[in-house]
C-alpha cells in the first residue's frame, strides 16, 4: 500500500476533511494573482506604463514604440510577453531546487508560506510602479510570479497526502474549483470598484484603478495563505528523505540524483514532456488575453473584466463537470478532449471582430467549461506518476511549465507581434502546442506509467 493510501485509511475523516479545506483555500489565495494580476490587470497596466516609457501619449493607440532595458531595443507591446518569458527561464533553476528541499525539509508550511508571503509582498509593491517606471514593475512581476511557483510546488506536493489513487481526479478537482470561485470573488469586488470609479476618457485614472487591483490581489494572497498552514499538517518524510542533515545543500544533491534518475522514469519524463508542451499553450491563453483583449480588439477594460468573471466562474463548474467526466472516461482522455476545445478556442480568438463585446464574452465562457478541468486532472495524473517520497522534487519539474510560469508560448507569442505586429497572428500561433501535446499525451502508456514508478493504478485511466 503506497504511504498516501495509507494515510488516508487511517487519518480520522474530521482530520484528514479539515486538512483538504485547508489545501484547498491555498488555491482560494493563490488565485487572485493568477486572474487579478497576471490575466486581467497586469499585462495591459505594465504596457500602458511601458509605452509611456516609450513616448506614447497615456491612452493613445500605438504600440510600436520601443524601450531599451539594459540596452536592448524591444518593442513595447512584446515587453510583457517576454517577462514571462524570463520569469520562467528563472523557475527553470528555482522551481526543481524548491521541490528537492522541500521533500528534504522537516517541515513544507514554512517553505509555504515564505514563498507565498514573499509573492504577495511583491504583488503589492507594484503600487509603487507610477510614471515610467516599467523596469520597477518588470522586476516585481518576475519575482512575484517565480515565487507563486515555488510556492504551489509545495501546495501541489501535499495532494498524494491527502487522497488515493482513486480519489485525486476527485479532490485536486475540487482544489481547482475552490480556486476559481475564490479568484473569481476578487475580480467581482474589482469589476465593481472599477466600473464605479471610472471615468470616460480618464485613462490615468483607469491605469491607477488597474494598480491596486494588482495590490488588492497581493493583499487577498497573503491574508488567505494563514488558513492552509493553520489546517495542513506536517507528515514524516518517507524513506531516504528521512534523513537528517543541512536541508539546503542536501537539496542540491538530491536534485542532482533526481535529473540523473529521471532516466529511471522515462514515462514519467514522456509526460511530463508533453504537458510541458501543451500546457504552454494554454497558460499563454490565459496570460496574454486581456493584452489581446485591449491592444488588437479594442476593447474596454470593464469588458476584459466582465470575461474574466464569465471564465472563472464558469471554471468553477467546469473543474466538477470534467472531473466527473473522468470518472467515466479516464482522466487522460478528458484532457485530450479538452485539447480540442482549446484548438477550436485559438482559431475562433483570431476571427474575433474588432470592438466586438459578446463575441468575446462568449469565447471567454468556452475557456472557462476547459480551463480548470484540463488543469486540475494534469496535475492528480501527474500526482500517479511520482515515485513515492519524492512528490515536491517531481512538482518542481512539473511546475516549470505550470499556472503562469509558461515560456516558450509568450516567447513564440512575443517574436510573432515584434515581426508581423499582428496579435491575432500571434495568438494563432499558439495551435501548434494544443496539437502537438495532444499528439504525445496520446502516445504514453499511463497505466504502465503509474506501475513503473512503483504506485497502484487507479481502477480508470
Amino acid at each position: 500500500m503506497t504511504s498516501s493510501a495509507a494515510m488516508t485509511a487511517t487519518t480520522a475523516p474530521g482530520s484528514l476533511l479539515r486538512e483538504r479545506t485547508g489545501w484547498y483555500f491555498y488555491d482560494w489565495a493563490n488565485s487572485a494573482f493568477q486572474t487579478t494580476v497576471i490575466t486581467v490587470f497586469l499585462g495591459p497596466f505594465l504596457t500602458t506604463v511601458t509605452e509611456q516609457a516609450a513616448g506614447c501619449a497615456l491612452g493613445a493607440d500605438d504600440s510600436h514604440g520601443r524601450v531599451h532595458p539594459l540596452g536592448i531595443s524591444i518593442a513595447a507591446g512584446s515587453y510583457f510577453p517576454y517577462l514571462v518569458s524570463l520569469s520562467v527561464l528563472l523557475t527553470v533553476f528555482v522551481l526543481p531546487v524548491m521541490g528537492a528541499v522541500a521533500d528534504r525539509a522537516p517541515r513544507r508550511k514554512p517553505l509555504l508560506g515564505t514563498a507565498a508571503f514573499i509573492g504577495a509582498a511583491a504583488t503589492c509593491g507594484i503600487g509603487f510602479v507610477t510614471g515610467e517606471q516599467y523596469l520597477l514593475g518588470g522586476v516585481l512581476f518576475v519575482i512575484a510570479n517565480v515565487s507563486f511557483g515555488a510556492a504551489v510546488v509545495v501546495y501541489n506536493s501535499f495532494l498524494p497526502q491527502l487522497a488515493g489513487p482513486d480519489e485525486r481526479d476527485k479532490v485536486s478537482s475540487r482544489g481547482w474549483a475552490f480556486g476559481y470561485l475564490g479568484g473569481g470573488l476578487l475580480l467581482l469586488i474589482n469589476l465593481v470598484v472599477v466600473l464605479s470609479l471610472s471615468v470616460d476618457g480618464d485613462a490615468r485614472r483607469t491605469l491607477d484603478l488597474a494598480r491596486w487591483s494588482i495590490v488588492s490581489a497581493g493583499v487577498w494572497w497573503a491574508v488567505f495563505t494563514l488558513l492552509p498552514l493553520r489546517w495542513l499538517r506536517e507528515h514524516p518524510r518517507q524513506g531516504e528523505h528521512a534523513a537528517g542533515g543541512n536541508v539546503l545543500t542536501d537539496g542540491f544533491k538530491q536534485l542532482g540524483a533526481t535529473l540523473r534518475g529521471l532516466r529511471s522514469y522515462p514515462l514519467t519524463l514522456f509526460f511530463l514532456g508533453a504537458f510541458l508542451v501543451y500546457n504552454d499553450g494554454i497558460q499563454t491563453v490565459i496570460s496574454l488575453a486581456s493584452q489581446f483583449g485591449t491592444e488588437e480588439l479594442h476593447l474596454p477594460q470593464s469588458t476584459l473584466i466582465v470575461t474574466i468573471l464569465i471564465v472563472q466562474f464558469l471554471a468553477f463548474g467546469g473543474a466538477l463537470l470534467l472531473g466527473s467526466l473522468a470518472q467515466r472516461l479516464g482522466a487522460r482522455n478528458t484532457i485530450l478532449l479538452a485539447l480540442v476545445m482549446w484548438t477550436g478556442v485559438v482559431i475562433a480568438a483570431f476571427w474575433l471582430p474588432e470592438g466586438a463585446s459578446v463575441p468575446f464574452m462568449l469565447l471567454g465562457a468556452g475557456i472557462g467549461l476547459v480551463m480548470g478541468g484540463s488543469q486540475a486532472l494534469s496535475r492528480s495524473l501527474f500526482s500517479q506518476l511520482i515515485p513515492a517520497g519524492r512528490e515536491a522534487e517531481y512538482y518542481g519539474f512539473y511546475e516549470i511549465s505550470d499556472r503562469g510560469t509558461s515560456w516558450i508560448g509568450p516567447l513564440v507569442f512575443g517574436l510573432v507581434f515584434q515581426l508581423t505586429n499582428s496579435y491575432r497572428t500571434g495568438i494563432v500561433s499558439l495551435i501548434v502546442f494544443f496539437v502537438a501535446g495532444g499528439i504525445l499525451l496520446a502516445l504514453v502508456p499511463i497505466r504502465r506509467a503509474v506501475i513503473a514508478a512503483g504506485n497502484t493504478p487507479p481502477q480508470l485511466l
